[in-house]
């Protein structure tokens, strides 16, 4: 007998209040819901419902189980392994943090992150939860808010010296080579003026497939760059990178922790998007 499987069918007969709805809801055979049923009973020497032709009930034995027995499930589901995927530099300084200090708490969890930068399918992949910087798209996946984070451009003192000040308004980047973070990047940026879109074609002097060369290419003093915020936090905070046209930046994006819909969501699933909340809720960057 499959202990953890025998627990799951009596607590959804009690769930249920009927054998035939509890096959239903398992996706399972009436005939395999009765011989679980009766396997458990006899392994606990127990029985756990009074069955008449028309209602089943709990017995007091079976009502003492069902409180242990879902302490039981709910461990056990808790337990187990954890994919997780985010983007490279923003895993790097923030959601690997939180995940050791989750893993801490948890030790009863084994996690694999995978830290990428560029599209993830989460149902295609295998992958549980990932932290994505965009608004959702998909809608077979759920999204739960952790903060927002701003797309910014900079450049280095060297390169605002040569130029003779920092531009006023955006428009004037399209007379300028800049250093783009993507090589398939567009070949525009996007900024916001009084409360409207609008975007500025820009001379992609030098694309890196890799953040981190653009940003330093940028320090170097090889053109402005538009980043997220976080990407560029200690360049900026030292001096090498000085913030531009902040008055033009379009609205943040919002950060969120995704997960594929599910009717019943793992328990260890449900900790780790509830731990991400509450070391996230509220991030503004």
């Amino acid at each position: 007998m499959d202990r953890l499987k025998a627990m799951h069918t009596f607590v959804q007969i009690a769930d249920h209040g009927s054998l035939t709805r509890a096959a239903d809801a398992m996706g399972s055979s009436l005939p395999a819901v009765v011989r679980s049923l009766a396997a458990l009973e006899a392994h606990l020497g127990a029985r756990l419902f009074q069955r008449t032709t028309r209602r089943i009930a709990l017995t007091d034995e079976g009502r003492r189980y069902l409180a242990s027995a879902r302490e039981v499930l709910l461990a056990a589901d808790a337990a187990g392994h954890l994919t997780v995927t985010a983007p490279v530099l923003f895993g790097h300084m923030y959601v690997a943090p939180a995940i050791v200090r989750f893993m801490q708490q948890h030790p009863q969890i084994r996690c694999t992150v995978l830290l990428h930068d560029r599209s993830v399918n989460l149902l295609e992949e295998g992958i549980d939860v990932g932290i994505r910087i965009s608004p959702l798209e998909d809608s077979s996946l759920v999204a739960q808010g952790l903060g927002t984070i701003r797309r910014v451009v900079v450049a280095s003192p060297a390169w605002l010296r040569a130029r003779g000040g920092a531009p006023a308004h955006p428009r004037e980047l399209s007379h300028e080579a800049v250093v783009q973070g993507r090589v398939d990047g567009p070949p525009h940026w996007t900024f916001h003026e009084r409360g409207k879109a609008f975007n500025v074609p820009v001379d992609s002097r030098l694309a890196f497939n890799h953040l981190a060369p653009a940003v330093e290419a940028c320090a170097a003093g090889m053109g402005p760059g538009m980043f997220f915020s976080y990407q560029v936090l200690a360049h900026v905070a030292d001096g090498r990178l000085q913030r531009l046209l902040e008055d033009f930046e379009p609205p943040p994006r919002p950060v969120s922790v995704i997960y594929p819909h599910a009717r019943l969501l793992p328990a260890r699933t449900r900790a780790f998007v509830d731990w991400m909340r509450r070391e996230f809720g509220g991030l503004r960057l």
